[in-house]
């Protein structure tokens, strides 16, 4: 499988942040009734993701995606055509049936995430959203069909763009979990003996 493109909004040269964006509207592929989903704020943590259950456009081996608290995020059109991808997952993804995107995905069980709901900041109708900070999950494009032998240029092309490669979350996020699981773990404990 020849690569011809990460992903539109890290190839075709990636779009600076704007200090003053407030937010927008993201919205679906559909051209009758799309569904629109309003972000009040910045979004945050954003970054390419290679794992297999984000939403990818057409030929992009990664996806897009930074989250927004769950709070910030609201259906405003065609919410009807949503659905849960997996319902057993920790991330509900709502994609539309009729295009497949995926609008947004709220953590709602008992998660260092939970309260925030991932989206693909390249589907607001605007510019200006924060850019993409790193990769995550960058090996498990293999999975997906990229050859292994791909791996050192799909790195090094990310680095050439800004992008430090993970096999996992960046250190920042990956401290969070591990912070957010030593507070609830003492939390626990202190429950027990009390």
């Amino acid at each position: 499988m020849a690569i011809t493109q990460l992903h539109p909004a890290l190839d075709d040269g990636i779009a600076p942040t704007a200090p003053d964006f407030s937010g927008g509207v993201l919205v679906c592929n559909c051209s009758d009734r799309p569904v629109r989903v309003r972000i009040e704020g910045q979004v945050a943590h954003n970054h390419a993701c290679g794992c297999t259950k984000c939403w990818k456009p057409d030929g992009a081996i990664f996806s897009v995606v930074a989250v927004a608290p769950v709070d910030k995020v609201s259906v405003i059109e065609n919410g009807d055509k949503l659905e849960v991808v997996d319902s057993s997952a920790l991330i509900q993804r709502h994609r539309c049936r009729a295009c497949g995107v995926h609008m947004y995905g709220p953590v709602e069980r008992e998660h260092p995430f939970q309260g925030l709901a991932f989206v693909h900041p390249e589907r607001f109708e605007g510019k200006g959203w924060a850019q993409p900070g790193f990769a995550a999950f960058v090996s498990s494009v293999i999975e997906a069909g990229v050859d292994p032998k791909e791996m050192d240029g799909i790195r090094a092309r990310l680095r050439q763009i800004g992008l430090e490669p993970y096999d996992c979350l960046s250190p920042a996020l990956m401290d969070y979990i591990a912070t957010w699981t030593h507070e609830h773990q003492t939390r626990s404990k202190l429950a027990v003996n009390a």
